[in-house]
């Protein structure tokens, strides 16, 4: 009986050390599985920026974009304890994404 209980040890044991040294040899934390954009604001908003202050993608129905614009608003209102900066940047890319054509200079 007792042989049996150290052969359980053991092999308990075995196992314990492989999962840890599996555990240690993972990466840290995937590039793909961040959830947020790293990364301050540019000087000047593009439609990429304001998509992404959003949660939204570049090519959106301007219904969407009120809601992504309330969805994100709601949550950094002022009032609410959010800051004038944020809000302001979120009103500034609810504008860039409604504008219908960008300005890319083509002239006819």
């Amino acid at each position: 009986m007792t042989g049996l209980a150290v052969a359980a040890v053991a092999y308990a044991g075995r196992y314990g050390i492989q999962a840890w040294q599996d555990f240690k040899a993972r990466p840290a934390s995937p590039v793909a599985f961040r959830k947020f954009y790293q990364g301050g604001f540019q000087s000047k908003m593009t439609r990429r920026e304001a998509a992404l202050i959003l949660g939204v993608r570049e090519s959106i129905v301007v219904d969407k974009v009120r809601e992504a614009r309330r969805r994100v608003m709601v949550a950094n209102h002022p009032d609410a304890g959010g800051s004038h900066y944020l809000a302001s940047k979120i009103n500034e890319a609810k504008e860039m994404l409604m504008r219908k054509t960008s300005n890319t200079g083509s002239a006819f």
